[in-house]
């Protein structure tokens, strides 16, 4: 990243020793490395959320593609796509289930039934 060799790196120390005498050079490297290990934090999760902005840039793309092809004889790529958001969609929905691709017919129609009359399940839990 710098370019900085060993030789450089003995400068900089006997720079400090020098400057910041034998006291306060631990606590001046202390916090320099502090400061380099939030840099690199932020950067990393830049970095994380930029490829997370980039994945969903791309899915959009392939969704639209998909439309326009009227949603038939979609290249598996695009199947692909459209099956992730599909499933993406689904946990944004239910973000508490623990897994809703394994679930039944029997209990969506259960958590239906529960969902339309929230009072009779509410009443017989307190």
């Amino acid at each position: 990243m710098f370019d900085i060799g060993f030789w450089e790196l003995v400068l900089i120390a006997v720079i400090g020793l020098v400057v910041l005498g034998p006291e306060r050079l631990p606590i001046a490297i202390r916090n320099v490395s502090r400061w380099v290990g939030a840099a690199k934090r932020m950067a990393g999760s830049v970095r994380d959320e930029l490829e997370q902005e980039l994945k969903i840039k791309e899915l959009q793309d392939n969704l639209h593609k998909a439309e326009q092809a009227g949603m038939k004889n979609l290249s598996p790529e695009l199947q692909e796509s459209v099956e992730t958001l599909r499933q993406r969609a689904a946990d944004v929905q239910h973000p508490y289930a623990s897994s809703p691709t394994s679930t039944t017919a029997a209990h969506d129609t259960e958590s239906a039934d529960t969902a339309t009359s929230p009072s009779s399940t509410s009443s017989t839990d307190k």
